[in-house]
């Protein structure tokens, strides 16, 4: 496997499309990434304390329309 300076040099050497590409990729890549954190943080139950505060917040009306 690269070390992280290889992967930088190869990036460096990328034509603009290329990095274009590379960019494009990455976006998606690191998105799905984050999406697969977010659903186990989910189903651990992780995020069900701020949930709740938030639907508190809703009742009681301390919530503002965006």
């Amino acid at each position: 496997m690269s070390t992280l300076n290889e992967i930088e040099g190869a990036i460096s050497q990328l034509s603009p499309q290329e990095l274009a590409a590379f960019r494009t990729w990455f976006a998606e890549f690191d998105s799905a990434v984050w999406d697969q954190q977010f659903e186990a943080d989910v189903a651990a139950g992780r995020l069900d304390a701020l949930a709740q505060k938030a639907l508190q917040h809703l009742r009681e009306g301390r919530c503002t329309d965006l």
